[in-house]
């Protein structure tokens, strides 16, 4: 069992917003083509790990509704960016990484899409979808022990979701 907080409950909905969920605003089409096309590397994975940790550093918030501060649904990638660039300190410790805030975020998302590739494919008659990159779900499977314990990242005082890990 692991638990995600706040900032990583925020990231998940997103993820299920702008990835899983039809699209329907030209907007979302781009944001799901950036991510589909994002190639993932281990210099990449270097720099998400580092602002992560970074981010997981910054002082806890004040713990307000969880559910509605979870409200991305039909966010475009610019509000996302825009709403976590808005979370004090967060812009600066993901840049203090070597990265943008979008592009922290497109790198999160192209993992968690690979992800639930990867484990599509574990499955039986499992096969890669049309437009994805056999190459980005092989390096997600290498690393997904590392990418794994990012998710354990928790600070106190922030929402808990408690997700059974299988």
């Amino acid at each position: 069992m692991f638990r995600i907080n706040r900032l990583g409950r925020a990231l998940l909905a997103a993820c299920a917003t702008a990835l899983l969920a039809p699209s329907l605003a030209v907007t979302q089409d781009r944001d799901n083509q950036e991510v589909s096309s994002y190639v993932l590397t281990d210099a990449g994975l270097a720099k998400y790990t580092k602002a992560t940790k970074n981010l997981a550093a910054l002082p806890a918030r004040p713990q307000g509704n969880c559910d509605e501060d979870d409200s991305t649904d039909s966010q475009s990638l610019d509000q996302v960016t825009a709403k976590l660039n808005a979370v004090p300190g967060a812009r600066a410790a993901i840049q203090s990484a070597g990265m943008t805030t979008r592009e922290y975020l497109v790198f999160n998302f192209s993992i968690f899409q690979n992800g639930l590739v990867a484990w599509a494919l574990s499955q039986p008659g499992g096969k890669l979808p049309p437009g994805t990159s056999k190459a980005n779900v092989d390096f997600y499977t290498r690393h997904a022990a590392e990418i794994e314990k990012l998710g354990a990242l928790k600070k106190d005082g922030e929402c808990d979701a408690q997700t059974d890990e299988e």
